[in-house]
């Protein structure tokens, strides 16, 4: 009854908020299902910042689901080179392929249909149900987590499957009361024609985003500050409990940059794989098995022509990039590009910076 009770005050607060604070998002301006599908596949482990131009471009390019399922493989790797995770372009084009022979190339409307699809969850599924259809159904992420968490002092780790199972409860409660309000079973200050359930879930995740974030949360400025438990108990840094981090492990790669006759030597990754289909210059894991590896390049300079370190989950990643010559071409496969057709590739970002080195004039300017 408490969790009902808190359901029905909080409600209509975030509405408002969200009516008066939501950010202009460019995918915000549309209902369309494959708009906001697309929004939201991309926007899973990436920063709104960087997903923006990244849509644009997209949805310039594919602009409906036909597009996107007739597509070439080289071209949807291309679109989403810098976004990581290329999996899930993959499942996108086969999900838009299963539209188009299933559903006649026109996106479903009904939860479960939706969840059918490759690369699509419960969450995904949930949004595009609530944003472009306005159905109540939840939604569950990290900035959803986050605040329920805190609003209904929720101290069990989140991942737990009970405590997961209880917030996905809490979460369709709040999209349920916010459909309420709109079909005029609950009252409001005043009637008004608004997408309820599309801003409810949306409210959820603007709030984890802008107010109630990981560290310097805004707390003064939550529209729903009065009814968090973790702000009246002075715990909102403690919440969500989400238990020790995994240790991070150091991994270190070595690089080669080939040349021949103003062509430059390239792999590409292979099918089942971490990105998979992408483009990429020979490479090798500095483990014990690195010598017989590296023995078919020769000629290996000196001093490393670049250093670069990135992150991929647990992993921090150091890969040092020299020039070699191949000692034996019948022992590595690969093909030679020259440097207007290697643009047109896709490569992973560790090896997409590769390629400014290949230019002597930019390479001194490191």
């Amino acid at each position: 009854m408490m969790e009902d009770r808190l359901q029905h005050s909080i409600t209509p607060l975030l509405l408002r908020w969200f009516r008066a604070n939501a950010r202009e998002l460019p995918w915000r301006k549309t209902r369309d299902p494959y708009a906001i599908w697309v929004s939201e596949i991309m926007l899973q482990q990436t920063q709104v910042k960087t997903v923006i131009p990244f849509w644009e471009r997209w949805m310039s390019e594919l602009p409906d689901i036909t597009s996107l399922a007739q597509a070439p493989s080289e071209k949807i790797h291309k679109l989403w080179e810098g976004l990581g995770y290329y999996t899930r372009v993959r499942n996108m084009q086969k999900a838009a392929q299963v539209i188009l022979e299933k559903h006649g190339g026109i996106f479903p409307n009904e939860f479960e249909s939706v969840l059918s699809l490759p690369g699509i969850g419960r969450y995904t599924a949930g949004a595009i149900c609530s944003i472009a259809y306005n159905q109540p159904t939840p939604l569950l992420d990290g900035n959803v987590i986050r605040v329920l968490t805190r609003v209904y002092g929720i101290s069990e780790n989140p991942r737990d499957k009970n405590t997961n199972a209880r917030l996905w409860a809490l979460a369709e409660e709040l999209v349920k009361d916010a459909s309420q309000i709109e079909c005029g079973r609950r009252p409001a200050n005043r009637r008004e024609t608004f997408p309820h359930c599309s801003y409810l879930n949306q409210s959820l995740m603007e709030l984890g985003a802008l107010i109630c974030t990981p560290r310097q949360t805004k707390c003064d400025e939550c529209p729903i500050q009065q009814h968090c438990s973790a702000f009246r108990e002075n715990r909102v840094h403690a919440l969500p409990n989400l238990g020790e981090r995994v240790a991070t492990t150091d991994r270190r790669f070595v690089a080669f940059i080939v040349e021949q006759k103003g062509k430059f030597f390239v792999q590409q990754r292979p099918e089942g794989v971490v990105n998979a289909h992408l483009w990429e210059f020979p490479n090798f894991e500095i483990t014990g098995k690195l010598a017989g590896a590296v023995s078919h390049f020769s000629k290996i300079s000196k001093k490393p022509v670049c250093r670069i370190k990135h992150s991929i989950t647990r992993y921090r990643i150091s890969l040092e990039v020299f020039r070699a010559e191949i000692a034996d071409k019948e022992g590595v496969p690969g093909h030679w590009m020259t440097r207007v057709e290697l643009e047109k590739l896709a490569f992973p970002s560790a090896h997409r910076k590769i390629l400014r080195h290949l230019d002597p004039v930019a390479a001194m300017l490191d």
